[in-house]
């Protein structure tokens, strides 16, 4: 029996800090119907895909601050997402500000991903672990990358769900550029993981790397691919954004590490392919079998604080 699913990227351009949420799901759900008549069962949306990227602004005020976020999922602006994901057929994923309240009242915020079944079941969440950035607004920056100042650090692992014929993972943005997030997806089997990013052309601290930030993206998620026998989707928000350039290049990737599928545009972008969940065999039962090879006695020094 086949274990086939053809899964759509979605790329978004730039979110203005004006867009309404009504507007970008307006946005959402046209490529939603572009991903279902190309005969996709899942369609991946980017970190964040609510909302301009925040971070980017140093806000003082809390109140502020928490008009980017959503108290509730699915919400009055994305229940037209849901309702089309039902009508279509299809599974989708998006990032985006979550603001919660924990069981002993106190209010939590995280940079969060969702995984959503046809028929509006959450199948899978997380929260970004590898918050990049700083904390304190920093003057000489041209933009802020304030991650560390708005949401608190994951608190729920890295989980791998059973969902539309595969096992499947999910990280953001930053978590990429790090092995151990793609190890540990990988050590559970992941045979698919979804990402979503906004990625800034320029990188203030180190202006030499620029032009290394397409290459360091597709390096960091075709490792991850091929080191974990696991398929990628890696879909961006891409374009100038409120005078901030952000890379595009979203792309799907083979668990050998080959590119499938990418973006060519820097706007609002479908591509699609066609992903065999048993390929992820030719690598995770071969040069990457965990059991006959890896030695974990020998790393150690990676628990380490």
């Amino acid at each position: 029996m086949s274990r086939s699913l053809v899964i759509a990227a979605a790329q978004l351009g730039p979110i203005a800090r004006a867009e309404s949420r009504a507007s970008v799901v307006t946005r959402m759900i046209a490529m939603m119907e572009t991903a279902k008549a190309r005969g996709a069962g899942l369609i991946v949306y980017p970190e964040l895909a609510l909302t301009t990227f925040f971070p980017r602004w140093f806000m003082e005020d809390q109140d502020e601050v928490d008009t980017f976020f959503e108290t509730e999922m699915p919400s009055a602006d994305t229940r037209p997402l849901y309702e089309a994901a039902g009508r279509l057929g299809l599974a989708f994923s998006f990032g985006y500000a979550e603001k919660t309240t924990d069981e002993a009242g106190k209010t939590r915020r995280f940079n969060t991903s969702v995984l959503v079944g046809a028929d509006g079941e959450l199948l899978l969440k997380y929260r970004k672990i590898h918050l990049p950035g700083h904390r304190e607004n920093e003057t000489w920056r041209p933009f802020q990358h304030l991650e560390k100042r708005y949401f608190e650090l994951g608190d729920l692992g890295f989980p791998v769900a059973e969902a539309l014929g595969g096992r499947l993972g999910m990280c953001i943005c930053n978590d990429r550029r790090w092995p151990e997030t793609f190890r540990m997806l990988g050590l559970q089997k992941a045979e698919l993981v979804l990402l979503g990013y906004n990625t800034p052309v320029h990188y203030p601290p180190a202006p030499g790397h620029d032009h290394l930030q397409d290459f360091h993206n597709h390096l960091s998620m075709q490792a991850g691919a091929y080191q974990n026998g696991t398929w990628v989707v890696g879909v961006a928000k891409a374009g100038c954004e409120e005078g901030c350039d952000l890379i595009g290049g979203s792309c799907i990737i083979a668990p050998t590490g080959e590119i499938v599928a990418k973006c060519s545009t820097l706007g609002d972008e479908v591509i699609t392919a066609e992903c065999d969940f048993d390929r992820c065999r030719e690598i995770q039962d071969n040069i990457f079998n965990f059991a006959q090879h890896r030695q974990p006695a020998q790393y150690r020094l990676l628990t380490e604080d």
